[in-house]
């Protein structure tokens, strides 16, 4: 059996500066606690424990200064030798935190993966799955998880039909051919900084149609791979989610690296 390549040397970017206005608590969302803990802590743990990170670069909001100061705490834990903790003000949208993330990155970085700290609970395994393609030689890589119900494409009701309903359907996808992407996406840092290179370009209606970093890799006509995500890797984005998150913590699942 031939030996896994050597992993390439990888910097964490844990987006973080979201506003939590769904979730109802009035604080950002890394903030709000999960579990006793922010889940800014549960998504720094988690990176750490994974091992596969030399940086881990941390999008704030701006101005924030519990969570930077949970930040600075957390570097107590990692006095045993973990990666650099760098921080930064995120932007006003997703894309401009990762860039804030990248101009902060150190000299010697070979591969970035770009982690939602709202996917507080996503397995070990997945940032391996991910790490491990990168190292086999892909450009970029994303988690992702089979979608299990039907999804239809709709346009607006026109005419009549506005009295019955305000969608109609125009086609139903082919539910063997989509998935339901997670983070952390990884991708060689040459490829990461042309994606985002190539979006300062954009105009705000297609800036704003990315939804992802995997999309501007995507523009560029390089290939995305896609690896196995988890379930465990909820987005913890409205009230409903965060009881789901809780259930995992306290129930028979439990710690992050049960699930694969």
């Amino acid at each position: 059996m031939s030996e896994s390549p050597p992993r390439l040397v990888t910097a964490v970017i844990l987006v973080a500066a979201g506003s939590g206005q769904r979730l109802g608590y009035g604080m950002p969302k890394a903030a709000v606690p999960l579990g006793g803990e922010p889940i800014l802590m549960h998504s720094l743990r988690g990176i750490v424990a994974s091992g596969v990170a030399t940086q881990v670069c941390v999008a704030l909001p701006a101005g924030d200064q519990g969570l930077r100061q949970l930040c600075d705490d957390f570097r107590g834990e990692l006095a045993d030798g973990g990666p650099l903790l760098s921080l930064v003000e995120g932007g006003s949208t997703r894309a401009d935190s990762v860039r804030a993330g990248i101009a902060a990155l150190m000299e010697g970085i070979e591969a970035v993966l770009v982690h939602d700290a709202a996917r507080a609970l996503t397995p070990e395994s997945v940032f391996h799955r991910v790490s491990d393609a990168l190292a086999a030689g892909a450009d970029a890589v994303i988690p992702a998880l089979p979608v299990v119900d039907t999804v239809k494409t709709v346009a607006a009701t026109a005419g009549e039909g506005a009295a019955f309903a305000p969608e109609v359907v125009t086609g139903t996808a082919r539910r063997e051919e989509l998935r339901a992407v997670q983070t952390p996406q990884g991708f060689r840092i040459d490829t990461l900084l042309q994606g985002h290179q190539a979006a300062q370009s954009l105009d705000e209606e297609q800036s704003a149609a990315v939804t992802d970093d995997a999309m501007l890799v995507e523009m560029l006509g390089t290939s995305v791979h896609v690896v196995r995500g988890s379930t465990q890797s909820l987005k913890i984005t409205t009230p409903l989610d965060l009881i789901f998150a809780e259930g995992l913590l306290e129930g028979p699942l439990g710690a992050r690296w049960v699930e694969g």
